[in-house]
């Protein structure tokens, strides 16, 4: 069965003291538990700092990633509460948040009440977070990009490498509140909605919307999912 993964490990999480990566660990179940409910997203946390989603429907991977990503970055500095210090290693946190690689192919076995799945996607994508995680060291990392894509499709896959490069630069360089807002906007909530969640007037929510590259995102997105559909 074909089938779509999501691979991904947080930033600089052993530079995190226990407190912090309790806080965090509550946060990235609160954000499975929405996928859940949401997408029927099947995820599971290991070790602390990686995780494995399996996603259903395969032309969601791409908007289910972005959710994740922008979550964790909306909720950085409200996760690090807890360091004594802010010191250069967990800026990168707070920068980046999580690195996430997609992987879309067949799947040779899939128990989720065993926890058991095996398969070409999930070696896709889990081969490039560790190729990437063997880039850096304890006292040093170097980050280029946090958002990676590989697919049975060479198509597919050639076609999405650069849009996921431009996506990464525009999520990067955003806000924790803008990170927040694209948050709700990928789950599907209108600026009126928005606005009532977070306290914002509806102007401030466009503006804020306008200025995180929503525009540029959406249509990402969608283009995404019509090529899925096409293709799978």
């Amino acid at each position: 069965m074909k089938a779509a993964i999501i691979s991904g490990d947080i930033i600089a999480y052993t530079s995190l003291n226990k407190a912090t990566k309790n806080r965090l660990e509550k946060k990235l179940f609160s954000i499975l538990k929405i996928l859940k409910k949401d997408f029927n997203v099947y995820g599971r946390i290991i070790k602390g700092d990686y995780i494995e989603c399996y996603i259903p429907n395969i032309k969601d991977v791409l908007r289910v990633n972005l959710i994740i990503k922008t979550y964790i970055k909306a909720f950085a500095k409200e996760i690090l509460k807890t360091e004594s210090k802010i010191y250069d290693r967990i800026i990168l946190f707070e920068k980046y948040g999580i690195r996430t690689a997609i992987g879309i192919g067949e799947l040779s076995r899939l128990d989720l009440k065993k926890g058991i799945i095996d398969g070409e996607a999930i070696y896709f994508s889990g081969r490039i977070i560790n190729n990437q995680k063997n880039t850096y060291d304890r006292n040093k990392i170097s980050i280029k990009n946090t958002l990676f894509i590989k697919t049975d499709n060479d198509e597919v896959t050639k076609e999405f490498v650069p849009l996921l490069l431009l996506t990464d630069e525009i999520l990067n360089r955003n806000t924790a509140k803008q990170s927040e807002i694209l948050f709700y906007k990928l789950l599907g909530f209108d600026t009126k909605s928005i606005s009532k969640k977070i306290g914002r007037s509806q102007s401030t929510i466009s503006q804020h919307s306008t200025s995180s590259g929503w525009n540029a995102i959406e249509k990402s997105v969608l283009r995404f999912e019509e090529v899925i559909n096409n293709k799978y």
